[in-house]
């Protein structure tokens, strides 16, 4: 069932995990990952990004997460949330669209143009009761800063959290403390860390504000649920679930060159996306959540 993301936020709070945020680009990953959640009777926010929309429509693949939520999802709570909008206007179609909760990311700018960019998407938004996610701080890709101390600039400073909460009224907060977006760290088999003591100094400067775990691909067990005990309420997956999708699909066309049917060769990569789903709905602690106490 369709859900508000604050209701989903609210009840890992009150029960000390994270949900679980996995982006989808169609009806096959959307499919994949709710089929996860109800295995494991968890509660999940479905993203799309503006490529996703680009590539999808936003009619259609709004239409698709909100069938699939009802249709296959049962009693299991479904959010749907805009991941890394870079514009007023991806906000306001998702506003309209029907979304519960849309990012409005301008981390890149100067802080105070983030502030003002933000300020103006909550103001939107808040009218709709839609919350919105801010981003403080820029996870850079592997790439771009492999170790800790080249990341370190780039990361959310505490006191200038504190700022950006009070001065744009954001729901939820994606902060930067050692984690990587992107493809490379996989592919290089990379292990990063996370500083936990920025995040803990980061939570106590904004202590009702949720923080938000971007780049969470790859991440081990251990470190997802250490920083759960940190603070992080919602934890964002995208990479890894592509390449469990296409690595299996590649397995397919390779071992059965016969094959022709979308439907059959799908079939594996999509289970490959739904056990991979289920076990992060495990590490985050939000296996048997679906009934929402808060």
């Amino acid at each position: 069932m369709l859900t508000n993301i604050r209701e989903l936020v609210y009840d890992a709070i009150a029960r000390n995990y994270a949900v679980g945020a996995f982006n989808v680009d169609n009806v096959e990953t959307t499919l994949a990952v709710v089929r996860a959640a109800v295995l494991e009777k968890s509660p999940i926010i479905l993203q799309v990004s503006e490529t996703t929309i680009a590539y999808a429509g936003l009619p259609v693949i709004t239409s698709i997460v909100e069938h699939v939520a009802r249709d296959s999802a049962g009693n299991i709570p479904v959010a749907l949330h805009l991941d890394h909008g870079k514009s007023f206007h991806s906000v306001a179609a998702c506003v309209q669209a029907g979304f519960s909760s849309i990012m409005i990311d301008a981390s890149d700018m100067p802080m105070q143009e983030n502030i003002i960019l933000t300020k103006q998407a909550v103001d939107y938004a808040h009218r709709k009761d839609v919350w919105v996610q801010g981003e403080l701080g820029v996870v850079k890709g592997l790439e771009e800063a492999m170790t800790l101390a080249e990341r370190e600039p780039f990361m959310t400073k505490p006191t200038e959290a504190k700022k950006f909460v009070e001065e744009t009224g954001v729901d939820t907060l994606a902060v930067a403390v050692g984690n990587i977006h992107g493809v490379v760290k996989l592919r290089k088999g990379s292990t990063h860390s996370l500083d936990l003591d920025r995040l803990d100094d980061i939570r106590e400067a904004i202590p009702n504000t949720p923080l938000v775990l971007h780049g969470a691909s790859g991440v081990s067990v251990s470190a997802l649920q250490e920083a759960i005990t940190h603070g992080i309420r919602i934890v964002n997956m995208n990479t890894e679930l592509k390449l469990a999708f296409v690595g299996a699909l590649r397995h397919t066309l390779t071992t059965d060159a016969d094959a022709y049917d979308p439907r059959t060769i799908f079939t594996p990569s999509m289970q490959a996306v739904t056990d991979l789903v289920a076990a992060k709905l495990r590490a985050l602690g939000s296996t048997g959540k679906a009934n929402l106490t808060s």
